[in-house]
């Protein structure tokens, strides 16, 4: 296989031919990156582009469409078909309108697409189109029945004649009007996949590979002790949280209303989980580890890589695993993480002037009370809250692990 595709009359350009390449592993790289193709052809005489979901298996484009729609019944002897693929990267504003444009990777492919019809073949590039959508699905998801198969349209378009065309840069503005008192430059554009959101009744967490790849000190890993199992936040959690936490003691302290229901709590967590997908936390619930039930959740509230400190917050917990050795454990899983595999320099906590039981609960994990925010937040009910500051250093954790340690195996 060589580097680059062979050239052929219907594959060179007419205009900007210093943005085309033929360049096998740039295609390939923008192939693997888009998510939907425009299958162009010619049905029934007359001209279609069917907008479809793709997936590349070497040098062979295999595209995906039901057996009963008009373009695949076209091609069910096959035909010839165009391929097209954009990726937009950028708006470019010149000081003239005839100077903008947009940024962008673009691949045209020709060829004879054929119907795929070997059982295994199909079943391969089905296998390949799921995974194209999220590495690791096929693994994680049914198979496709042979009822389904059969109904389930694969084209396959060999990589022959490929070109791709690539804009980079700024706005291509005339000499003479560079002296223009009009903006000119680029608003960079990306797609970015947002917080997944599960369907109806879907009782299990949102998969890893559905969870982008983020630093570790963004990643809520799953920590397990004798007292309590810390993992992910999931929306899946709502109803055992809104469960565990339906007392007014819960949410005394928390500044956000109280959920009265498990669709408010469900609200809650989406929102905690927006927060975490803007880096502003990274929360986690808690299970008892041996009946496996929702007890609470906690966070790092933030976790800010830059300086080096975590802050742990928003505690909660149900009111039959209070005064037990579930908050201390807890404590100290998140510590550990925070002081030992993330290199943490500083952890800190805040909690309310009038929560006296978690100052004294913070002060037994080791930390130095370190001032008051006045009117620092407002509360659920309006009112301002002074918020009491603890903090430890990286010095002090040593010590206060050995104390916490020796705690917990006492209890």
């Amino acid at each position: 296989m060589g580097t680059d595709y062979s050239v052929t009359a219907r594959i060179t350009p007419t205009r900007y031919p210093d943005r085309v390449s033929y360049r096998r592993d740039l295609a390939h790289a923008i192939l693997d990156e888009a998510y939907v193709c425009h299958l162009g052809l010619i049905g029934d005489g007359l001209p279609r582009v069917l907008p479809t979901l793709f997936a590349r298996v070497d040098d062979t484009l295999y595209v995906h469409g039901s057996t009963g729609s008009g373009p695949l019944l076209a091609l069910r002897d096959g035909g010839p078909v165009c391929v097209t693929v954009t990726q937009l990267d950028a708006l470019v504003f010149g000081r003239s309108q005839f100077h903008h444009s947009a940024n962008y990777r673009s691949v045209v492919c020709y060829g004879t697409a054929r119907p795929v019809t070997d059982p295994d073949e199909k079943s391969r590039a089905m296998t390949a189109l799921v995974d194209k959508i999220a590495n690791g699905r096929s693994a994680d998801s049914r198979p496709p029945t042979p009822r389904e198969l059969a109904a389930t349209g694969v084209l396959a378009l060999s990589l022959s004649e490929v070109s791709v065309k690539v804009r980079a840069g700024g706005p291509a503005d005339d000499p003479d009007d560079l002296g223009l008192p009009y903006w000119a430059g680029i608003v960079p554009l990306r797609s970015t996949a947002g917080v997944p959101v599960p369907g109806d009744d879907v009782a299990v967490p949102v998969p890893g590979y559905l969870r982008p790849a983020r630093s570790p000190w963004l990643e809520p890993v799953t920590m397990a002790g004798r007292h309590v199992i810390l993992e992910p936040l999931d929306p899946c959690h709502a109803q055992a949280l809104f469960e565990a936490l339906d007392d007014d003691e819960a949410h005394r302290y928390i500044p956000q209303p109280r959920p009265t229901s498990p669709a408010e709590m469900a609200a809650t967590v989406a929102r905690l989980l927006s927060e975490a997908a803007d880096g502003r936390r990274v929360p986690w619930v808690q299970r008892h580890p041996g009946t496996g039930e929702v007890i609470g959740t906690t966070s790092y509230a933030p976790a800010d890589e830059i300086n080096r400190g975590v802050h742990i917050g928003s505690t909660q917990l149900g009111q039959r695993w209070r005064r037990t050795g579930v908050n201390t454990e807890a404590k100290l899983l998140l510590m550990t993480r925070a002081f030992e595999d993330l290199g943490a320099v500083r952890v800190e906590w805040q909690t309310d002037i009038l929560n006296s039981r978690s100052q004294a609960a913070i002060e037994r994990l080791g930390a130095t009370r370190e001032g008051v925010l006045r009117r620092h937040k407002r509360r659920a009910d309006g009112t301002w809250r002074d918020s009491v500051f603890y903090g430890m250093t990286v010095d002090e954790w040593p010590l206060a692990k050995k104390r916490l340690v020796e705690r917990l195996s006492r209890g």
